[in-house]
């Protein structure tokens, strides 16, 4: 892990950004665009997985850094678990629905190894 001077040098909020594009992409489509309660939910939770992670170090503290990597982590299963609404109600495809899941379960081990690091 690189030295880290600002949070955007977090790979883990690099990699939140992105999903939150993928999620934005996806959710402004089709019949996906007029489900507005799943829309706005899904996309807040990907929004606060980036924006928890940018707080958290925003505090200066590890402790408190740690707390809030914990409520990132969280919104990560609550962005896989909103991804099996919108699998079930037809609006991706098994394929998307797969890559949006890992990505999630990746962004979520990189927050928790930053979280034990922390920590320490």
């Amino acid at each position: 892990m690189g030295k880290i001077e600002k949070f955007e040098d977090i790979e883990a909020w690099q990699r939140a950004r992105k999903l939150v594009k993928v999620i934005y992409d996806i959710s402004k489509k089709g019949e996906f665009n007029q489900d507005f309660k799943l829309r706005t939910q899904i996309r807040d939770a990907g929004v606060s997985i980036m924006g928890n992670i940018a707080e958290g170090f925003g505090r200066r503290s590890d402790k408190e850094f740690a707390n809030f990597l914990n409520y990132s982590h969280a919104s990560c299963a609550e962005v896989q678990s909103h991804f099996y609404v919108a699998l079930d109600q037809e609006y991706i495809n098994t394929d998307l629905f797969q890559n949006i899941y890992d990505e999630c379960g990746e962004i979520s081990r990189m927050i928790l190894s930053f979280q034990i690091y922390l920590r320490k």
